[in-house]
C-alpha cells in the first residue's frame, strides 16, 4: 500500500484512502486527514518514514494492539495497522474539536470546568497505566475539546520538528517529550512511569488555572535547568487561587516522584473531594464520573472564545505510535549531543534580545564545554554570547572580561576557526581596539565568507567609525544572500538613523518586525525612529507593543524619552528607573542613568538625585571612554555629563574632541551645542546646532529639549528657526 495517484488525477491515495490534507510532520512521519473511500468516513492517516520505524514493523504492532484495546472514549480510536515493505501506517480516528494549548488563559476564571477536564484526563490515564501504558507528553497541545466537552487526548510531538530552542527537548534525537511539562526526573535521564504522567497532568492544571506554564520567559536548556533545581511551590500562583487547587498542583508535581499522588485515580478523588462527591463513586466509575454534556458549559463565543474549529488526528511518540508507551521503557533520554547543543546555541544568539536567549546559549555552550574543555566552536560561542550580555542591559565589565578569555581559549585550540576569529572582532570591538577588531572581521570571513558572526561585526564595527558608504555596501550584499535574517534590517535601519535619514530608517526597522515581530530591540528601534519624525503617539503605540512582549530596559528607556519629550518628567522619571533597576533593565548601563538624570532635574526636590544620577553615569562611562578615546559619541556624552554637573573646562574639552572625531554626525552636533549651552557659550551653541540640522537632526526634537529653552528666544535662533521652516 504505498502513495499513488489516482489515474487522471492529482490527488494522492494511500490504498483506498484519498489524502485530504497534511495535519502535520516531522522527523518521523507524515499525519494526513484522509477520506476512506471503503467505509465512506474521514480518517487520520500516519504514514512513518525510516526514522520512525522499528526494523521489521513489532514493535509498532505490538504496541498499535496495546493502543487499540483501551477503551476509554478519551483515546484516539485505532482502525487500523498497514505494514507494506517500505511503508508502514496507522489508520486512526479524525478528532475535531477545540485545541486547548492556544486558549489555556481563557479558563482561569472557571476552576470547576478545569476540575473536569483534569478529571476526565486522570480518568482515561487510569486505565492507560493499568493497561501498562504511559503516555509521556501530556500538555495542553494534546488535549482536545469536543463540542459536548467531552475531553480527547492527542499526541502531536511528532508531527512537527522538535525546536529545541522552544518547550522541547534538546535535541532531534530525543523527541520523547515537552520539557516544559516533563517531569524533574525524566529530564535527569530516568525512565517514564506512571508519576511522570502525574506530574505533567499537575503542571496542565497550573497553567489552565494561572494562564501561564511554570518559568514561561524561559526555554530549551535553561527551561530544563529551572525544572530541574526549584520545586512547585516557587512557582507563581494568584492570590485568588483557592488552597484546594493549590494543594492539588502541589500534590501532584512534587520533585519526588514518591511523595507526588500515588495514582491517577488519587488524583481523582482529590477532585471529588473538592466537588463534593464521594471517593467511592470516582473508584467504582468507568469512563467519566458523569455525562460531560451535563457537566461542562458550552463555550461561550464572545470575544474570547471564537476558538476556530481544529481537525486533529493521533499523532506519535517518537517510541510509540500514539503517544503510549510501554511500562518500562528499556533506555533513559539520550543527553543532547555537542553538534545539537551547538546549534541550539547558536540559534540562541540570533535572538538575544528575548528573554532567556542569552543565559540559554551560556548554558548550551557550558555544557559542551563541561565535557570537552577544549571546545574551540563552544568557547567561541559563549565569547559572542558574553559580550552579546555585555552590550545590552548589563553593561557590566565581568561580562567583557569572560568574552576575551573564551575568545582566547578558542583561538588557542583552533585559529583556523572563522566564528574564534569573529568572537575575537566582538571583544575588540567592545575594548575600544578598532583596527585589530577589523582585522579579526576579516580574518574571519576570509576563512568563511558565510560567517554570519564575522559580517554582523564587521558592520557594526564600521558603523560606529562612521564608514557608512562601505558599511552600506556590505549590508546590500548580505540582505541579497540572507533576505530572512532580520539582523541586516537592523543595521540598515542605524545606518540610515546615524545619517538623520529617519525616512528610511522606519522602513527597515518595521521590515525587521515583520521578519520577527517578536523582537525587543525591533520595537526600541523603531519607537526612537517614530520620536525623530516628530510621531511621539505612534512611538508609545509601538514602545507598548514591545512592553507586552517582555519588560525591557531598552524599552522602558524609549518610554522615557517619548514621555521626555511631551514634557511629562514624573512619567519619564518612573520610566527610567524601570530602566536602570536590576529587575526590569540594566543597573550598569550608563547612558540609562544619564537619561534618568535629565527626567530628575525637572521635578522639584529631585536636584540631588539628578546630580547623583549623572555621576554614576560619568563612572559607568570612564572605563568604555578609556578604552575607545577617540569615540565621538563617548566623548560628547561625557561632555553633556560634565556640564550638567558644573564642570565647564571638563565639558568643553569632552565635547569639542568628540565633534572633531564625527563632525557630519548629528547626534554629536546636537549633544555639543547642549554641552556649550549649559557651560555659558550661546554662539558655539548655536553654530553646532545650525550644522546639526543641516546633517538631519530632527526640529521636533530640538523645539522640544527644555534645556533650550533661553537658547530659543535669542534672534540668531529665530533667525535660523525661520529658515527651516522654509
Amino acid at each position: 500500500m504505498a502513495l499513488t495517484l489516482a489515474p487522471g488525477s492529482n490527488v494522492a491515495r494511500v490504498g483506498h484512502y484519498e489524502l485530504r490534507q497534511c495535519l502535520g510532520e516531522g522527523g518521523y512521519g507524515q499525519v494526513y486527514e484522509a477520506w476512506d473511500h471503503l467505509l465512506y468516513r474521514s480518517v487520520a492517516l500516519k504514514r512513518l518514514t525510516l526514522a520512525g520505524r522499528d526494523a521489521d514493523g513489532s514493535k509498532l504492532l505490538g504496541e498499535a494492539r496495546l493502543a487499540a484495546s483501551l477503551q476509554h472514549r478519551a483515546f484516539v480510536r485505532i482502525f487500523g495497522y498497514e505494514d507494506h515493505g517500505q511503508a508502514q501506517y496507522i489508520v486512526m480516528e479524525l478528532v475535531r474539536g477545540q485545541a486547548l494549548g492556544q486558549h489555556a488563559a481563557e479558563f482561569t476564571a472557571e476552576p470547576e470546568r478545569v476540575l473536569d477536564i483534569v478529571d476526565q484526563v486522570a480518568a482515561a490515564m487510569a486505565e492507560a497505566h493499568a493497561s501498562g501504558l504511559v503516555h509521556g507528553d501530556l500538555k495542553p497541545n494534546n488535549l482536545m475539546l469536543e463540542t459536548d466537552g467531552t475531553v480527547r487526548i492527542l499526541d502531536f510531538g511528532l508531527a512537527r520538528q522538535i525546536d529545541p530552542l522552544a518547550t522541547q527537548s534538546g535535541t532531534t534525537e530525543d523527541p520523547q517529550g515537552t520539557i516544559a511539562y516533563m517531569a524533574p526526573e525524566r529530564l535527569s535521564g530516568r525512565p517514564t512511569c506512571t508519576a511522570s504522567d502525574i506530574y505533567s497532568l499537575g503542571v496542565v492544571l497550573y497553567q489552565l488555572m494561572t494562564g501561564t506554564r511554570p518559568f514561561a520567559s524561559l526555554h530549551g536548556l535553561a527551561l530544563a535547568s529551572a525544572h530541574l533545581h526549584s520545586n512547585a511551590r516557587q512557582w507563581e500562583y494568584p492570590a485568588t487561587l483557592a488552597p484546594g487547587l493549590l494543594q492539588l498542583i502541589l500534590a501532584m508535581t512534587a520533585r519526588d516522584p514518591a511523595v507526588r499522588l500515588a495514582s491517577m485515580h488519587a488524583v481523582r478523588e482529590r477532585i471529588a473531594a473538592m466537588r463534593g462527591i464521594s471517593a467511592t463513586a470516582v473508584t467504582q466509575a468507568s469512563g467519566f464520573s458523569m455525562p460531560a454534556a451535563a457537566r461542562v458549559p458550552q463555550p461561550k463565543h464572545g470575544k474570547h472564545r471564537r476558538w476556530p474549529l481544529l481537525l486533529a488526528g493521533a499523532v506519535l511518540l517518537a517510541t510509540s505510535v500514539f503517544g503510549l508507551t510501554k511500562l518500562p521503557p528499556s533506555w533513559p533520554i539520550p543527553l543532547a549531543s555537542d553538534a545539537a547543543l551547538m546549534r541550539s546555541g547558536m540559534e540562541a544568539l540570533r535572538h538575544t534580545d528575548r528573554d532567556g536567549a542569552i543565559e540559554q546559549a551560556l548554558q548550551s555552550f557550558g555544557t559542551i564545554l563541561a565535557r570537552s574543555p577544549g571546545h574551540a566552536a563552544a568557547a567561541a560561542g559563549q565569547s559572542l554570547a558574553y559580550s552579546l550580555r555585555y552590550v545590552g542591559d548589563g553593561r557590566d565589565e565581568s561580562w567583557l572580561l569572560r568574552a576575551a578569555t573564551a575568545a582566547r581559549l578558542a583561538l588557542q585550540e583552533n585559529d583556523q576557526l572563522a566564528l574564534a576569529h569573529a568572537a575575537q572582532s566582538w571583544v575588540a570591538t567592545l575594548e575600544g581596539h578598532g583596527s585589530e577588531a577589523l582585522d579579526a572581521a576579516n580574518r574571519a570571513l576570509e576563512l568563511d565568507p558565510e560567517d554570519i558572526a564575522a559580517l554582523h561585526a564587521k558592520i557594526n564595527l564600521l558603523l560606529r567609525m562612521q564608514q557608512h558608504t562601505t558599511a552600506q555596501e556590505l549590508i546590500r550584499q548580505a540582505q541579497s544572500h540572507w533576505p530572512n535574517e532580520r539582523i541586516f534590517a537592523d543595521l540598515e535601519g542605524t545606518l540610515h538613523f546615524q545619517q538623520g535619514d529617519y525616512v528610511h530608517a522606519e522602513q527597515a526597522f518595521r521590515r525587521s518586525l515583520r521578519l520577527e515581530p517578536d523582537a525587543v530591540l525591533g520595537y526600541a528601534n523603531l519607537s526612537a525612529t517614530l520620536l525623530r519624525l516628530g510621531r511621539s503617539d505612534d512611538a508609545l503605540v509601538v514602545l507598548q507593543q514591545g512592553l507586552r512582549m517582555q519588560p525591557s530596559g531598552v524599552l522602558y528607556s524609549n518610554l522615557g524619552a517619548v514621555l521626555f519629550a511631551r514634557g511629562n518628567f514624573l512619567g519619564a522619571s518612573t520610566a527610567f528607573e524601570h530602566a536602570v533597576s536590576a529587575a526590569k533593565g540594566g543597573p550598569n548601563d550608563y547612558l540609562k542613568w544619564a537619561n534618568l538624570a535629565d527626567a530628575l532635574r525637572w521635578i522639584p526636590g529631585r536636584e540631588k538625585a539628578a546630580r547623583d544620577a549623572y555621576r554614576r553615569a560619568t563612572q559607568l562611562l570612564q572605563p568604555i571612554l578609556a578604552r575607545a578615546p577617540d569615540d565621538a559619541t563617548y566623548l560628547t556624552r561625557m561632555g553633556l555629563y560634565a556640564a550638567h554637573l558644573g564642570n565647564k573646562s571638563d565639558a568643553l574639552q569632552w565635547t569639542e574632541r568628540g565633534a572633531a572625531a564625527a563632525p557630519s554626525n548629528p547626534d554629536v552636533r546636537f549633544r555639543a551645542a547642549l554641552a556649550n549651552e549649559l557651560s555659558g557659550r550661546r554662539s558655539a551653541a548655536l553654530a553646532h546646532l545650525e550644522r546639526a540640522t543641516v546633517l538631519g537632526y530632527p526640529f521636533s526634537s530640538i523645539e522640544s529639549e527644555p534645556e533650550l529653552v533661553a537658547l530659543r528666544r535669542d534672534t540668531r535662533y529665530q533667525t535660523l528657526a525661520m529658515e527651516y521652516k522654509r
